[in-house]
């Protein structure tokens, strides 16, 4: 069952402040290197909680998107140089705050050549170099479907490639504009020969439930192992607003679909977003 938007956050999705716990700390790292999160850059509903237990999903590439996707906080307009100091911030990060599986994204950089995967691989190799011990998620962009950036980001070995498809094709040119729905796919299609693939949807846009199932098959279909699925939130009154709120049992029922179709670990829940306890994911996808 789902629920229309009244203006009030169903009862499901109103959560009680995190104690800081670590956050003060992760707070201050980040300013000391100088690096952006994008729990932050997209005010993610869940920054609080995965502060407070010492961990975040680095942003590289800037805090500026080249694109402008309708469900997105991140600002968007021309990119900032590419910081050549940044991959051994993100690995110092890493070691100083203790993470055993890090997350790194970045903005989208139509504006460089490789769209950005050279400095993708360079974060890679510097948390290897600094503690070969650290798993290693890159969530990338389409890089425009050119492939040799792919290549590239591929041959820096990440444990998991992770793109999300975020909607059902058909809205595709209202949420995520400049894109394209086959050209992601081709994308997890050519890294699950390499390497362990995810992907994320969010709910809640004007889908119905039959598009999300043909998606979900989309990506299985394509060897994508890991799967996310979560709860739209408009960012603010300028961004795309919430069609319907899924409640929990329907993430459940979603869950449980998307095992059936084979998919080595599933996260679905309102709360989930594509980052959101990765650690755990992707050792459920490992056992």
């Amino acid at each position: 069952m789902s629920r229309r938007p009244t203006g009030r956050l169903p009862k499901w999705l109103r959560r009680p402040i995190a104690t800081a716990g670590h956050g003060p700390r992760v707070d201050a790292l980040l300013g000391e290197l100088g690096l952006s999160t994008v729990c932050t850059s997209a005010r993610c509903p869940n920054k609080g909680e995965c502060f407070s237990r010492g961990t975040a999903t680095f942003m590289i590439l800037g805090e500026v998107c080249t694109r402008n996707c309708g469900f997105c906080a991140v600002a968007s307009g021309s990119g900032a140089p590419v910081n050549p100091d940044e991959p051994l911030a993100v690995a110092s990060a890493c070691a100083e705050m203790g993470i055993r599986h890090a997350v790194v994204t970045s903005v989208t950089r139509d504006d460089l050549p490789d769209g950005g995967a050279g400095q993708f691989a360079e974060v890679r190799r510097a948390i290897r170099s600094l503690d070969r011990g650290i798993t290693v998620e890159l969530l990338v962009p389409d890089f425009r479907g050119d492939w040799s950036s792919l290549d590239t980001v591929l041959s820096a070995e990440p444990d998991v490639l992770n793109h999300n498809v975020e909607t059902v094709p058909r809205l595709y040119p209202h949420v995520r504009s400049g894109a394209d729905y086959q050209r992601s796919l081709d994308l997890l299609a050519r890294a699950a020969d390499k390497t362990t693939t995810k992907s994320g949807l969010m709910v809640g846009l004007g889908e119905t439930r039959t598009e999300l199932t043909e998606v979900m098959g989309d990506l299985s279909s394509v060897g994508c192992k890991i799967l996310t699925v979560g709860q739209y939130l408009a960012p603010s009154n300028d961004h795309l607003p919430v069609e319907r709120y899924l409640e929990p049992m329907g993430f459940d029922e979603i869950r449980d679909e998307a095992i059936a179709m084979g998919f080595s670990a599933v996260a679905s829940g309102p709360f989930v977003r594509s980052s959101y306890r990765a650690e755990g994911v992707f050792a459920s996808a490992s056992s």
